[in-house]
């Protein structure tokens, strides 16, 4: 049997709104209450059963500052600053005051705190919801169908924005994407407590030599500090290496490898640490860690030099000094390029960083890069916004720009994007970038 036949039937409408986000992530979310806060009735998706995305079900819970380089300018503000100081009044995140200043917080919290703000801004939310298909008439997107215990259901909306990551959306339109020929591998995050109970014992070292033994590869790795809890770390030391996270056959065979991967790290510790050591796997992140899959072709690729050079635009909306970090796809290692010109490569763990320069020094090295509006516009439906990572960008540019707290002002953005379509009566791509730009520094938003 090759196929199965579905039987035309009805699906019913569970909801009419003027904006309906597809994905919620932080970006998905600061879209939504970005709609909700200018006046719309928005709704919107997530197939997890919590917002946040890669900052709570992923578990990466660090967030780069929100300065230029040098510490002194601020360049992100919005809803990222926002919910950060929301987070401050419980004591669930702190600021490293180190040469990149970031933030450290605690995902469960956030998980909470965007409940609230959703709940705040009278947002429909749909968890435990799966995207399933647009429906299109002409240009124009008029709902999405999603499927949940309720079965399966319509969102009616006027305008749409695309958070999903991958750009399932945006793909199942039509619209051109495309993937580099070798992606970043993506990681599996867990939480770990008693790595403080190993004392002298260098369990990095261990990993390199006896890694093999438990099926490991060399890799690198990098873990995170949990505000509130100084016994547990959230740990990324390994990746999943030559499978793409948008198909789903190999999505499946990546989130269980990653699982086994953070267990042999522990059985490492186990077999050749010390007999005192009280090591324990507290929690393994709900969704792999996705850094890199395909991107939508909008009206203008970010470039390597745009980011690296400090380019600035006349439609940017979205502010960023986090570094390019490039995770690389045939074996161990990373690749890092500042804004000043040096460069590191860090082979494997516990191996010397190579230092170096990408290019000659500049009279003034440049303190932050944008990200315009138009490498998320898109001209084949004329209600649908794009935010987050499946952002037009090269290799060089996109490894600087993925990073949460630049994308949540895409997301920003998005949503803003909507209202204003709404208000004039135009093509989302097509509306004034100087009033979408205007509009989000009215909302908090730090705009250059």
């Amino acid at each position: 049997m090759n196929a199965i036949i579905e039987p035309e039937r009805e699906i019913p409408v569970v909801r009419e709104v003027d904006v309906a986000v597809v994905g919620g992530s932080c970006t998905g979310v600061f879209a939504a209450v970005r709609a909700a806060r200018l006046g719309m009735r928005v709704a919107i998706v997530e197939k997890q059963n919590c917002f946040g995305g890669m900052a709570t079900a992923g578990a990466v819970n660090t967030w780069p500052g929100l300065h230029d380089t040098q510490g002194n300018l601020p360049i992100i503000g919005g809803l990222t600053r926002e919910v950060l100081e929301r987070l401050g009044k419980r004591g669930a995140v702190y600021e490293r005051n180190t040469d990149r200043r970031s933030f450290r917080f605690n995902s469960e919290e956030l998980k909470i705190e965007l409940d609230e703000l959703v709940t705040e801004n009278r947002i429909v939310p749909f968890l435990h919801t799966f995207y399933a298909a647009p429906v299109l008439e002409g240009q124009r997107l008029q709902a999405v169908v999603v499927e949940n215990k309720n079965g399966r259901q319509a969102i009616v909306a006027r305008q749409f924005v695309d958070a999903t990551g991958d750009g399932d959306l945006a793909l199942d339109l039509g619209l051109p994407s495309y993937a580099p020929e070798s992606l970043q591998p993506p990681t599996t995050c867990a939480k770990i407590c008693g790595l403080a109970t190993l004392g002298d014992f260098d369990w990095k070292a261990a990993v390199r030599e006896h890694g093999a033994e438990f099926g490991l590869t060399p890799d690198w790795g990098w873990g995170s500090a949990i505000p509130g809890i100084p016994d547990v770390q959230m740990r990324a030391d390994t990746h999943v290496f030559g499978l793409d996270a948008s198909d789903a056959d190999q999505l499946s065979r990546a989130e269980m490898e990653g699982r086994r991967q953070v267990r042999a790290i522990m059985d490492v510790i186990r077999k050749y640490g010390p007999p005192h050591a009280a090591i324990a796997l507290v929690d393994l992140a709900a969704a792999l860690g996705v850094r890199e899959t395909r991107r939508i072709v909008a009206r203008y690729r970010l470039t390597g030099d745009d980011v690296l050079l400090g380019h600035r635009f006349e439609d940017a909306i979205a502010n960023g000094s986090y570094r390019v970090d490039i995770h690389h796809a045939d074996g161990p290692g990373i690749t890092v390029r500042y804004l000043d010109g040096t460069e590191k490569i860090v082979a494997e763990r516990g191996m010397p960083a190579r230092t170096g320069r990408w290019r000659d020094p500049l009279p003034e090295d440049p303190t932050f890069y944008q990200i315009p509006f138009r490498c998320l516009a898109q001209d084949r439906v004329e209600n649908l916004a794009l935010a987050g990572r499946m952002l037009d960008a090269d290799k060089i540019a996109f490894s600087a720009a993925r990073v949460m707290v630049n994308m949540n002002q895409t997301g920003e953005a998005a949503g803003v994007a909507c209202v204003l379509a709404i208000q004039d009566g135009c093509a989302i791509a097509d509306i004034d970038p100087q009033r979408l730009r205007t509009t989000l520094a009215e909302g908090g938003s730090i705009i250059l």
